[in-house]
């Protein structure tokens, strides 16, 4: 069933080369999200409806709200916190300082306060050298899953039980048992074989239902799974390619969508005037609220 894009607009900030990591702050009313190629953490605020950006020292791949205030940021030269309130960037650890061919990718806070990076090869041809850790209190991280080329597609079930990840590269989706009290992470199982019409998993968030949003990046498309990993909607969005949704405003009834210009071939670009934005729309599902890093 296609989704009804209704309300889709888009917000009032700079096009971004490579937009990723959208995440909302309840108590700002505001989306922060970074441009990994533009080297910028952006934040839009739903009160003024005006955006800001800070420069980073390297390419961000993900962040996260930090409890107490201010962000868990995954730079190249590794996770970092920052605040936005006098722009203090603090390195806290580095997992893969041995692997500089390596960047952090796609990142999300667990529902008990841990921070979940992944890696990714940053080279074009891409080899299984990418690596997904948990970076808990202390700054303490542990290494949870090896073997990938482009860690993507985070998510955690309504209940917590279950956690998603993927592998753009892969076209896999996989989902692990989770235990909230340890953080312990289970075996992978598959979970969706991503068909080629339904294009590359990247970001992705969970509704109430315990539904998968997925942004099909190449396919221009935000798939929406069920619970068993079967697909129950999709949209077509008017970018070629999308990179990670998430929920918040009013309700969490409202999908952003960060997207991509870099990557978009030069033939197709010309149609696609919004590649790079930040999109909004309105579902009528709210999102699972994402919890914030507990240091």
């Amino acid at each position: 069933m296609a989704l009804s894009l209704r309300d889709l607009y888009v917000l009032d900030a700079p096009l971004c080369a490579l937009g990723e990591s959208p995440v909302w702050s309840s108590a700002e009313r505001s989306l922060y999200w970074v441009d990994i190629l533009g080297m910028r953490i952006h934040c839009w605020s739903a009160l003024e409806g005006q955006s800001r950006f800070w420069d980073m020292p390297a390419a961000p791949g993900s962040l996260g709200l930090v409890d107490g205030g201010g962000l868990v940021v995954a730079l190249k030269s590794g996770i970092h916190r920052f605040d936005p309130q006098n722009g203090n960037l603090s390195l806290l650890t580095h997992p893969e300082v041995h692997r500089p061919g390596n960047r952090y990718n796609d990142g999300k806070v667990s529902p008990d306060g841990r921070f979940f990076v992944g890696t990714m090869d940053d080279a074009p041809d891409k080899q299984p050298v990418a690596s997904l850790y948990a970076i808990g209190s202390g700054h303490h991280y542990r290494w949870v899953k090896s073997g990938l080329k482009v860690s993507n597609g985070l998510a955690w079930s309504p209940d917590g039980r279950w956690m998603y990840h993927s592998d753009s590269r892969w076209a896999k989706v996989w989902r692990h048992s989770y235990d909230v009290e340890t953080g312990a992470v289970g075996p992978a199982q598959e979970w969706i074989d991503y068909l080629p019409q339904w294009g590359r998993p990247d970001g992705a968030a969970v509704d109430a239902e315990g539904c998968y949003w997925s942004c099909g990046v190449s396919a221009g498309r935000i798939n929406r799974f069920d619970p068993d990993g079967r697909l129950m909607d999709f949209g077509v969005l008017p970018v070629s390619h999308p990179t990670m949704p998430c929920f918040g405003g009013d309700g969490g009834k409202t999908l952003f969508i960060t997207t991509l210009r870099a990557e978009v071939p030069p033939d197709i670009l010309p149609g696609t005037p919004l590649a790079g934005a930040t999109l909004a729309m309105t579902v009528d599902v709210p999102g699972v609220p994402v919890s914030a890093w507990r240091p």
